[in-house]
């Protein structure tokens, strides 16, 4: 379960911090670009992409922080 938990919140750090980057550099990144099938979709997030991601990659952290707190069994 650590294991798992650590790596989904990695998943989401890379994914929250690639695209607070695409967003700041106005979608200079086009590596990065793979972070807009996440957040397109979602019609209420229109105009709100930076704070998405900001929130993304918010929630990956804590995610590895309690994958953190788990003892290995």
């Amino acid at each position: 379960m650590k294991k798992l938990l650590e790596s989904v919140g990695m998943g989401l750090l890379v994914v929250g911090i690639c695209g607070v980057l695409r967003e700041l550099t106005g979608g200079w990144f086009a590596l990065f670009g793979f972070t807009r099938w996440i957040i397109e979709p979602i019609g209420f997030l229109e105009g709100r992409e930076l704070y998405a991601h900001i929130v993304i990659s918010a929630f990956g952290f804590a995610v590895m922080c309690l994958g953190g707190r788990y003892e290995k069994a």
